[in-house]
């Protein structure tokens, strides 16, 4: 299986806006940053309950290229949309239009309250992440901005605080009740590894998944998702109330038998979301260990069972995801590891684990049966780990 390689991808796509900053501009980008999406192996809904998530970077980025201007002004523009962002860069720096300014204005925001205050600049950006599939292209958009910032100003954060200044951000300039998953995975990444994050204590452990004979599928169900609709924060409330009732912080905290010696205590619904979040806490630490030692015997079933769990429990999946990951289950002599829907839910993307040997045809047997049976071409593509954000020296 031929693959261009993540540098080669980022080169090529560094090339042409760099050609097209010069067009719009009128001068060479004298700096660049970049920073990946990320697809979460299992760990669905986990972070903002105090558990542990296990997401890896993937080889999708976002990717700015800028140069500095003698004012305070900044000027930011997009290969998505045809419109522009012009604002001044102070402590005062608020949410403004257009919309998708929001996601760069809030990490300069709080760059600047970290001292990493640089001069007035012209930007331009381009996205491989898929928006609304679930592979976090608002957090590499933030963590991107907040890496650029860094660049012009000479000044380095702390990574992990780096991250939580872009999950404020998308809390208050996106309007996202996130939880910290997506920005410590875009800023902290490593090749050949994921990443085990426990959200409470920010402890992170690289777990090895560098085996050249397995690879990750990811499909876009093409059915987009929209966290801000309010069912993201239903379900965060929902296991706020549980957590309450069990008398805990979080429901990290809590065991299955307190869960079920407390059942008459809610409805069936917030007993289904904490029974959920309890059982993926212990589902994603077996799994981070598995993957470590390459035993993927056991981690493909937590995989699958993390699946079933977000279908039944947490109620977050789609018939198109069901219908992606029960036929990649399908192809389990094939070389199919496992497969779990992926990201916030109500759509997006599927994640499978797969022997790279066929993982070609796995990936053209799933989508060919997907269409037939929904008539939505779905999108899919092949990565493995890669780095998380860093500048790129010009």
């Amino acid at each position: 299986m031929t693959r261009m390689t993540e540098n080669a991808m980022i080169q090529e796509q560094f090339n042409d806006l760099s050609e097209k900053f010069e067009r719009q501009f009128g001068r060479k980008p004298s700096f660049a940053a970049v920073a990946p999406g990320r697809v979460n192996i299992i760990g669905e809904h986990t972070d903002y309950n105090d558990g542990f998530v296990l997401p890896m970077a993937i080889e999708r980025q976002t990717l700015i290229v800028a140069d500095v201007r003698d004012d305070n002004e900044v000027r930011l523009r997009t290969t998505a949309f045809d419109d522009e962002a012009v604002f001044e860069l102070n402590d005062d720096l608020s949410k403004g239009e257009p919309g998708w300014s929001n996601y760069l204005r809030g990490p300069l925001a709080y760059c600047f309250e970290k001292g990493i205050k640089p001069s007035g600049f012209d930007a331009l950006l381009d996205s491989t992440v898929p928006t609304g599939g679930g592979l976090s292209s608002s957090a590499s958009l933030e963590v991107a901005m907040a890496t650029l910032a860094e660049a012009i100003s000479g000044t380095k954060l702390d990574p992990v605080q780096k991250a939580l200044l872009c999950q404020k951000a998308e809390h208050n300039f996106a309007g996202t009740p996130c939880g910290i998953m997506d920005q410590f995975i875009s800023a902290l990444g490593e090749e050949g590894s994921a990443l085990l994050i426990d959200c409470r204590s920010y402890q992170t452990r690289q777990v090895k998944l560098d085996d050249p004979n397995v690879v990750v599928i990811i499909i876009n169900s093409n059915k987009a998702h929209e966290l801000s609709g309010g069912e993201y924060a239903e379900r965060r409330s929902q296991c706020e109330e549980a957590a309450k009732i069990l008398g805990v912080k979080a429901l990290r905290d809590a065991t299955l038998d307190q869960l079920k010696a407390a059942k008459d205590q809610m409805d069936d619904v917030t007993f289904k979301r904490a029974h959920h979040i309890i059982t993926e806490n212990d589902r994603t630490v077996k799994a981070a260990d598995a993957l470590d030692t390459g035993n993927y015997l056991t981690l493909g079933p937590l995989m699958f069972a993390s699946h079933e769990s977000m279908k039944n429990d947490f109620e977050i999946t789609t018939p198109e995801l069901d219908l992606l990951v029960s036929l990649a289950a399908d192809m389990a002599e094939l070389g199919v590891i496992g497969s779990r829907m992926t990201g916030g839910g109500f759509g997006g993307c599927t994640v499978t684990l797969a022997y790279t040997q066929n993982a070609e045809r796995i990936m053209d047997i799933i989508c060919s049966k997907y269409e037939q049976q929904t008539g939505v071409k779905p999108s899919p593509f092949i990565t493995r780990p890669a780095q998380g954000a860093h500048q790129i020296q010009l």
